[in-house]
C-alpha cells in the first residue's frame, strides 16, 4: 500500500509585468490565452456548451485539451475566475478553480507596472505532482505574458 504525501491543494504564483494595467488586462481573456501562453496551440469558444457563461477549449501543444468555464469576470476589479469542466486525457483529480487578478502598481520603483497573481484551488484528491505542475505552468505562462506584453512580440 502506498501512502500519499499530504500536500497543500492551492497554488499562488505572481509576477510584476513592466506594462500598464490596461495593456496586461487586455490579454486576460480565456479565448485569447493562446496569444501569449507558449504551451497552447489554440483556444476557441465552445458553442452551446453552457447557457449561463462562456466555455473555451484550450488545446495544448502536447495534445491535452481542457474545456474551461468562465465562472466570474470583473472589468472593475480586473480578475477572471474559471474552472476546468472537461479534459482529454481525464484529470487525476476532481476539480480546480483558478483566478487571475491584475493590480496596478501605483508607487515605488515599479510604478506604472502591473502585479499579476494566478491562483488555483484544487480538490483534496490532487496530489503533489498536480500541484507542482500547476505551479510550474503558471510561472511559465506569466513569463510568456510578460514577454508578449512588454516585448510586443509573438509567443514562443
Amino acid at each position: 500500500m502506498t501512502t500519499r504525501i499530504p500536500t497543500s491543494t492551492s497554488v499562488s504564483e505572481s509576477a510584476v509585468i513592466a506594462a500598464p494595467l490596461a495593456q496586461v488586462w487586455h490579454m486576460i481573456k480565456l479565448q485569447d490565452f493562446h496569444k501569449f501562453w507558449s504551451k497552447l496551440s489554440k483556444s476557441d469558444y465552445v458553442k452551446g456548451a453552457s447557457p449561463e457563461t462562456d466555455v473555451v477549449q484550450w488545446t495544448f501543444k502536447d495534445g491535452t485539451v481542457l474545456d474551461v468555464k468562465q465562472e466570474e469576470h470583473s472589468t472593475i476589479d480586473h480578475f477572471i475566475t474559471y474552472s476546468v469542466i472537461a479534459s482529454t486525457p481525464a484529470l487525476t483529480y476532481t476539480s480546480v478553480l483558478s483566478t487571475i487578478r491584475c493590480y496596478p502598481i501605483t508607487s515605488g520603483g515599479s510604478e506604472g507596472s502591473t502585479f499579476v497573481q494566478w491562483t488555483a484551488n484544487f480538490s483534496s484528491d490532487a496530489d503533489a505532482g498536480v500541484i507542482e505542475d500547476a505551479r510550474f505552468k503558471r510561472k511559465e505562462a506569466l513569463a510568456d505574458l510578460a514577454d508578449v506584453v512588454v516585448g510586443g512580440g509573438a509567443k514562443k
